[in-house]
């Protein structure tokens, strides 16, 4: 089955425009805290095929980057079935030629976040091992992903920007980053720059779920615009892209076999 992670601007399906929604279901987790002990998640029949939504944030847009129960949302798509996810993520872009509205399919990533639980393998809950992390995006999921963005564009005569590669810096949030911290993230080879790629990506990699990015940039990031930053602005992008991600989201479910 697939899962399909939302992001900012993106907590329900109903906002694609996909009108298959079966049923919700709140699952209880090994992973429980005091701010989100449980998983909500819908079933959507999308091209008859059924799949998962979960939406990171909550689907009110209520719980901050630093708080997201990572562990929980990955435990509950493995053990509800889920065997591909494609995460939706609003990012910054780090190079002036990744404007507002590109697309970003990244192959790399960088983790500077801290004090986020962030493996399975603690000791505590499970033994501990060590997952190969060399490509930290499953290549045939990407390839599907690029693939489809391409052909939509192709056929509505798009504009959008497509970019196939990338390295996605993943900071701690909530605030949004300095022009120095950019400056640094640049010089360290990465090209966006978002809060929830990680430890989301490598929790999938620990139980064996096949894992891809949509990356959309939503603002140019601090210091790289000549504007300051307006959390207005970057929702109002997020509604310009989700026409064309629910358009891509819609080929790859056409595409594959679940």
């Amino acid at each position: 089955m697939l899962g399909i992670i939302g992001g900012t601007g993106l907590a329900e399906p109903n906002q694609f425009g996909w009108g298959g929604l079966e049923r919700q279901q709140r699952v209880e987790t090994p992973f429980g805290n005091d701010h989100n002990d449980k998983v909500t998640v819908e079933y959507w029949r999308v091209d008859s095929k059924e799949l998962l939504f979960l939406p990171r944030h909550g689907f009110k847009h209520s719980t901050p980057p630093h708080r997201i129960n990572y562990r929980a949302n990955i435990w509950a798509l493995k053990n509800l079935g889920v065997t591909k996810i494609i995460a939706v993520n609003a990012v910054g872009g780090i190079t002036s030629t990744l404007k507002p509205g590109s697309f970003v399919v990244p192959d790399q990533l960088i983790d500077y976040t801290s004090d986020r639980e962030m493996t399975f393998f603690d000791g505590l809950t499970s033994s501990v091992s060590h997952i190969d992390f060399s490509k930290p995006y499953t290549e045939s999921l990407r390839a599907l992903i690029i693939k489809a963005a391409g052909d939509v564009a192709s056929r509505n005569g798009s504009k959008e920007s497509i970019v196939d590669h990338g390295c996605y810096a993943c900071t701690q949030g909530p605030r949004l980053e300095t022009a120095a911290e950019i400056k640094r993230l640049a010089a360290d080879g990465c090209n966006i720059v978002g809060m929830t790629g990680m430890p989301e990506a490598s929790l999938a990699r620990e139980v064996e779920l096949e894992y891809a990015c949509l990356a959309f940039v939503v603002n140019l990031a601090a210091g790289v615009g000549s504007l300051p930053i307006k959390l207005a602005e970057v929702f109002d992008k997020a509604d310009s892209c989700r026409a064309f991600i629910a358009e891509t989201l819609e080929v790859c479910i056409s595409k594959l076999h679940f």
